[in-house]
């Protein structure tokens, strides 16, 4: 069958694509081989555009048990445990339906863990959307939450942590972006792989529908008027059959009944068979007539490309079927037999035994286009890098200042965003939500796991390379301020349309960027996930890699929050004032502009920091520990004040150098200088902090103590903002939401 160009377009598939699919084929393709290249050749499915970039990536390291190229990667974390983790991206559907996109990219990603044989314990989500003001982005706001609450709440997992931020290039492109953690033993974990010649296949989970229906091929292209016309491409799902799952997919790799696992994921069945035979290096045939359908009349096309949810993939040992059914049985749930692997690494469709599809599993897997799409900076970039000609006026250093900046939605509370997830279900979680790092205990050991997510497309709008960089050293960063040990990190590289070469460039100097950061501070990738198009009408977002990293603490007493515990601590400041308001939220927030050079980044004075964290919370006399970053040190400050029952702080820090005498004092507040912590310290232990700060080569002063009802901070002694704790969180508690105190809606 010669198709025309109107049906490749639709397919998303290029008349140089097409060629070589008919190369591989060995004829012309037919309507439904053409539908399962369409989905496996996607950008969302094949990193057709990041692939050769992604190759330069650290992926190995002393405590990595599985790297990329399964469901998820896992570290070792002792005893012969491993800590499962990824994050994955739902930006597409949560745009066109922002409940259901949401919720169904939660169960997406914690399908891929406990197909690994892992219990999903934590999950964190990293949030993107336009201004809160718009009503049109309230709506979105509300209906991804609500989304990200119904599903992770019904599973039972808790959400413990994340990040929100907002600009107007994320209106017509919100990101969701989820992490979900869980833990195995190291024998215990499962591949996603086919093997044993006449091994069945089995179909197990909820029921085929049309929803879904080309996602991925969605997913793989940019945004335009025509974009909420799409519903049909997003999926709708259950979470308490995802529950029902989950128990019987573990209780199933309890037994050695189990050879392989794959979630229908991104391009459903077809992903499913053709990855496994793949990985396995056999094929496999099945036969769409059994496999269990909740509408009529679906066609073999709509089967193997719906991306309908809750659904799994198993090879199982010749003999032991009845056994895997009657697991599946007991948690009332389908196990269907649909097929059986073969030897001839071919995946073969049958439809009531006829045969309407035969292609070899690598044309769909590993013999897809690879390009080396051409990149350059955008021509703007001096310009982007020039800051602004301000007068003093422009740059406040005033109480009012301070104000504004607590109460801008970027920064303030995300409280109401977090009060409507469960963060405490199953008992595991250490650290409040909103006080610092994700932490949860690794029940059965005295050890605990803390993990982060972190991005800043204002500084990659600047400088991708350097953005990236300060992306994975701040979520390590983090990590270490609740005193574990970074040893592993995934990430989720959110871009606009490749094919231009300026976003090209942002992303191959985006992922250098990460390869640096990550060599040097011990941090190998296991995973992740790249979501590229994203963008609106030739708008992109703000380029807007997310690094999520993973540290273990040996102690689980050991772990640290953000907030000041006491009254007369000793505040000790740990790095350099370097006076940067490149690419600042203060910036943002008075003049309006990302501008600027982003933050200087010493990775080694970074690692030294990090480490040294670590040991000083297992010493204990670290009683707190939060990192400067958007809005610089005296918002970190005020920050260690709120949720501590009114404790205030004095302080006196040196002024920096900042962008010329006019931005000095602005510089020294807001600037948001890398490689920065703010200590509450006992003081009888803080001449020794100090010293062993010294000796391990981390710049570290006293600046200050706890105590009182007042937020005080001074430069070279001179008074500059003076306020009381509550005013100050009173602002930050209610400057997000203020715009979202009607009741959130349950659909988007």
């Amino acid at each position: 069958m010669v198709f025309d160009s109107a049906t490749l377009q639709r397919h998303g598939v290029t008349p140089d694509e097409y060629a070589r699919i008919v190369e591989l084929v060995g004829r012309e393709p037919n309507l439904l081989e053409l539908g399962l290249f369409s989905v496996m050749w996607s950008e969302h499915c094949s990193y057709k555009s990041s692939r050769v970039h992604l190759k330069t990536l650290p992926t190995e390291g002393a405590r990595v048990v599985q790297g990329p190229g399964e469901n998820a990667g896992a570290v070792d974390i002792g005893d012969g445990l491993a800590a499962v983790f990824k994050i994955e991206s739902h930006n597409h559907p949560s745009f066109i339906e922002p409940y259901q996109g949401a919720a169904t990219g939660v169960g997406g990603i914690i399908r891929d863990i406990f197909t690994m044989g892992a219990r999903p314990i934590a999950l964190l989500d990293s949030l993107r959307f336009g201004p809160v003001e718009d009503p049109a982005n309230r709506r979105v706001v509300r209906g991804v939450v609500a989304g990200i609450g119904g599903y992770g709440n019904s599973m039972g997992i808790p959400t413990i942590g994340g990040e929100v931020m907002f600009d107007e290039t994320y209106s017509g492109n919100p990101l969701v972006n989820v992490f979900c953690l869980g833990i195995a033993r190291h024998d215990a974990l499962v591949k996603g792989q086919a093997s044993g010649v006449g091994n069945p296949v089995y179909y197990v989970g909820a029921k085929t529908g049309r929803d879904g229906i080309h996602g991925a091929t969605m997913a793989s292209a940019e945004f335009d008027e025509t974009s909420a016309d799409k519903r049909p491409a997003v999926q709708v799902g259950d979470p308490f059959m995802e529950k029902l799952l989950l128990e019987a997919c573990l209780e199933v790799m309890q037994t050695d009944a189990c050879v392989g696992v794959q979630d229908m994921g991104a391009a459903g069945l077809t992903c499913a068979t053709s990855e496994t035979g793949s990985r396995g290096e056999v094929g496999v045939e099945i036969d769409v007539m059994h496999v269990p359908q909740r509408e009529a009349g679906m066609t073999p096309y709509e089967i193997m490309l719906s991306e309908s949810q809750e659904r799994m993939l198993l090879i199982v040992h010749k003999g032991r079927e009845a056994e895997v059914e009657r697991i599946f049985e007991k948690w009332d749930l389908h196990a269907v037999r649909i097929g059986e692997v073969t030897a001839d690494k071919m995946l073969r469709i049958r439809d009531h035994g006829t045969l309407v599809a035969e292609v070899p599993n690598r044309a769909l897997t590993d013999e897809g286009p690879v390009y080396r799409r051409p990149f350059a900076p955008p021509a703007d970039m001096a310009a982007r890098q020039r800051m602004p000609s301000v007068d003093a006026t422009q740059l406040p250093v005033t109480l009012d200042a301070l104000l504004r900046l607590l109460a801008s939605p970027g920064i303030a509370s995300k409280r109401w965003i977090y009060r409507q997830f469960d963060h405490m279900v199953r008992t595991n979680t250490i650290v409040l939500t909103g006080l610092g790092a994700g932490v949860v205990r690794v029940k059965g050991t005295n050890r605990a796991l803390a993990m982060s997510l972190d991005g800043n497309g204002r500084f990659c709008q600047l400088d991708p390379r350097q953005g990236a960089r300060l992306a994975v050293a701040e979520s390590a960063r983090n990590v270490a301020c609740a005193g574990a040990e970074p040893i592993g990190a995934t990430n989720c590289l959110n871009f606009g349309n490749p094919e231009r070469p300026e976003i090209m460039w942002q992303f191959a100097e985006a992922v250098a960027g990460i390869g640096e950061a990550c060599v040097a501070l011990g941090t190998p990738i296991t995973g992740g996930n790249v979501s590229l198009y994203n963008e609106t009408a030739g708008a992109p977002i703000l380029p807007t890699p997310v690094i999520g990293v993973v540290g273990v603490l040996e102690d689980a007493s050991h772990v640290r929050s953000r907030v000041f515990q006491d009254a007369g601590l000793d505040i000790v400041l740990l790095g350099e004032n370097h006076g940067e308001l490149g690419g600042s939220a203060y910036l943002t927030t008075f003049l309006g502009t990302i501008s600027g050079v982003p933050p200087a980044l010493n990775l080694a004075a970074e690692g030294a920091l990090q480490r040294f964290l670590v040991a000083e919370a297992g010493l204990g006399a670290i009683t707190s520990a939060h990192d400067c970053s958007d809005g610089g040190f005296v918002v970190a400050l005020a920050e260690c004040c709120f949720d501590s029952g009114g404790i205030g702080a004095d302080v006196d820090v040196p002024a920096a150098s900042g962008d010329g005498e006019v931005g000095m004092a602005a510089a020294t507040l807001f600037g948001e200088s890398a490689t920065r912590v703010i200590l509450g310290v006992k003081p009888e232990a803080s001449t020794a902090l100090l010293e062993r700060a010294r000796s391990a080569g981390v710049a570290a002063q006293r600046v200050g103590a706890t105590g009182g009802t007042q937020i005080r901070v001074a430069i070279d002694g001179v008074v500059a903002i003076e306020c009381p704790v509550s005013e100050a969180e009173d602002r930050w508690t209610n400057g997000f939401s203020q715009w979202l105190e009607s009741p959130p809606q349950r659909r988007g």
